[in-house]
Order: structure tokens, then sequence, then C-alpha cells
């Protein structure tokens, strides 16, 4: 298996204990387990650790549109406490567009690192006001709200939005910031454990994200 270890909430190596796996910055953790290269058998690893917990991706990818990363915070015999996939894709407004989407149990922190937000779930401006934008999942529109990255690094490079589904935050994170605007045609997400034969042509390819 090539998927290696890391903190769910940041870039610190982590090294595994006794008691468990361990962040030098914040301790015991449920690791983060992504691979080097995005590839279909890692794929196939990542979704068995996985479990119930579903791996979202834009179903389906628009044509030329690959998958970049993947990863799943997990631990042996359980459901993913998160899970994180990462694509992009050229669109005629925005040139290179990339799009990675978290789905995950609150206080993971996953979300809050690929947003690069400083708050480790989306915050009060969730379920405040009209939503920015809504996604379809399994049949059901769920609303996304705008998360502020004013007190962020880099905070002008993106645009993070974020909501819940099915008792599990759902932050989305685009750039460049321009690219929400795709969200203007409400786009269906699907689970990749459901795909079925078509898992098989799921095209991957292009670096992963700078996070």
């Amino acid at each position: 298996m090539s998927l290696a270890a890391g903190c769910p909430r940041c870039t610190s190596p982590v090294s595994e204990q006794p008691d468990g796996w361990r962040c030098p910055d914040h301790g015991v953790i449920t690791p983060l387990w992504r691979p080097s290269v995005a590839r279909y058998e890692d794929l196939a690893v990542h979704l068995q650790q996985c479990g119930h917990a579903p791996t979202l991706v834009p179903w389906p990818l628009a044509p030329g549109w690959t998958i970049t990363d993947f990863g799943c915070v997990s631990a042996p015999g359980q459901d993913a406490r998160a899970s994180m996939l990462s694509c992009h894709g050229m669109s005629d407004a925005d040139g290179l567009v990339e799009l990675t989407l978290v789905s995950e149990e609150p206080g993971v922190g996953l979300g809050a690192r690929c947003a690069g937000t400083d708050h480790t779930d989306p915050g009060a401006e969730v379920g405040h006001g009209p939503p920015q934008a809504r996604v379809r999942i399994a049949g059901a529109t769920l609303p996304l709200w705008a998360v502020s990255t004013s007190e962020s690094h880099g905070h002008f490079d993106r645009s993070v939005l974020a909501g819940e589904a099915h008792g599990r935050w759902l932050w989305l994170v685009l750039r460049p910031p321009s690219a929400a605007l795709l969200l203007r045609d409400e786009w269906s997400l699907a689970d990749l454990a459901d795909l079925g034969p078509e898992l098989v042509d799921v095209p991957f390819g292009g670096s992963p994200p700078p996070w």
C-alpha cells in the first residue's frame, strides 16, 4: 500500500507510537492517508479505508478534468472520519480550475486545512442568510455558504464554501476564486464508491493542490 500517513490539520511529519499516531503540533491523531501520486490502485485502497464514509466528486466529470489527489482520515476497522478529493480542469472563463471537496465529522480539521482557514469547522457564516450556492447529492439539494478567508494567508487566491451533508461538514475549495461562479449551475456530487464499473474510467493526472 502506498498511502502515507500525515496529520489532517497540518504538514508536520507524524510518527507511530505505542499510544497511536502522533503529530508534534497536535498530539495523538487519527492519521490522514494520502498517496504520493493519485492513481487507480491507491484509490481502491482508499475506498476500502473509507468504509461507509463518502468520497465526493463532481459527476460526471467535465471533459478533460482529472483527479489529482484524494485521502481519508481513518483508523483500522472504522469508517473514515473525513475524506477529501481534488480534481482540476479547464473552464472557458477561468482557465485551469482546481477543486477540492472535503466531507468530514465536526472537529477533524481537514476541511480547514484544505481551505486555509484559521478555525477547525466552517464557522458562523454557515447557515445564516441566503446560501451562495447549492449542490445535489443522492437526489437532495444542499445549500452552501461562503466561508471567509480574510484572516488567512493568501486569502485572495481561492473561494471557500461549506454546508452540511448527511451529518457531516461539506467543504468546497476552488481556485481561482472566480471559479465559484461555476456553481451557478447546480453541480451534482457522487460518492466514488457508488460509481460501480464507471470507476474504472475515472481519469487521473496533474499536480495535487498546495495545502
